[in-house]
């Protein structure tokens, strides 16, 4: 159920919020890493979300070109972005009060994403969600993307977070709730809803630090890690951030030594702060 929804694969420099451990700004202006891509199995569970956001609900008899234009649509896959926006979009222009609109601009959402077309990704967002506004994973995505590349120069950088917020709130509230599909066993189930959650958590955290919360960073970022079957780097990074900026010095030297234990572009800053926060705890009150 997670795209990132285990970790979405987006590797980011964070803005260094917390000042007052010394920590330089880590990110470009837009708060946007150019190598930014998506995880091949982040976007292989959002096809399965997909597919079984298909499989619930037994569509009204349609016409059989409809029906064609969105298996064509479908089969598509994530890999082949550019196609399923194509398709995508000629389809929701042909049949915008179609059955399966929702789902075709869900598959939007994730086409975008990997093409880090950042304005047709909130575009389409909203009008899935307009269609239904407890689409779990439009939710947990956005809020998700939200924190991790936007302009705190922004003027609308506020309102932003609080959307944010709100959609992983919202979000973890259904997860809670959700039934089981009939297309997946328990043991499935247990594994998509942990996902699920986890990346929830990961884009409150990232809110949360944001707005230099670092308690409630910390709490989230928490359950993001220990829920993940393959924990974000960044999540431990700004973990490690949060926990040094609180003075909590031996957590954070363990945050930043199991982000350096993940392959990614933050490795070696991990190493040398776990260094500074081991030599920080060492120091005499």
């Amino acid at each position: 159920m997670k795209p990132r929804f285990v970790s979405m694969g987006i590797r980011i420099l964070i803005v260094a919020l917390a000042a007052s451990a010394g920590l330089a700004t880590a990110c470009p202006a837009q708060g946007i890493n150019p190598n930014l891509q998506p995880a091949k199995e982040a976007q292989d569970d959002q096809n399965q979300q997909l597919k079984e956001r298909t499989m619930s609900t037994p569509p009204p008899a349609v016409d059989p070109q409809e029906e064609a234009a969105y298996k064509a649509f479908f089969d598509a896959g994530p890999q082949a972005a550019d196609t399923r926006i194509q398709l995508g979009n000629d389809f929701v222009q042909k049949y915008p009060t179609s059955h399966y609109a929702e789902s075709v601009y869900a598959g939007l959402v994730q086409a975008y994403y990997s093409k880090q077309d950042w304005k047709n990704f909130y575009a389409d967002a909203d009008k899935a969600l307009a269609l239904n506004a407890d689409d779990v994973s439009v939710l947990t995505m956005v809020g998700w993307v939200i924190p991790h590349v936007i302009n705190p120069d922004d003027p609308d950088t506020q309102k932003n977070l609080d959307k944010a917020e709100t959609y992983e709130k919202h979000a973890i509230e259904l997860i809670g709730a959700m039934p089981k599909p009939a297309t997946l066993t328990d043991d499935q189930f247990s594994q998509s809803k942990a996902m699920a959650l986890s990346q929830a958590h990961s884009g409150l955290g990232l809110v949360y630090f944001r707005r230099q919360r670092l308690e409630d960073s910390v709490s989230e970022l928490k359950q993001a890690t220990e829920g993940a079957a393959s924990p974000d780097q960044t999540d431990y990074y700004v973990l490690g951030i949060d926990l040094q900026s609180l003075k909590r010095y031996p957590e954070s030297a363990d945050a930043f030594n199991r982000c350096s234990q993940i392959m990614g572009g933050l490795q070696d800053r991990c190493k040398q702060n776990a260094d500074n926060a081991r030599k920080q705890a060492a120091q005499p009150k």
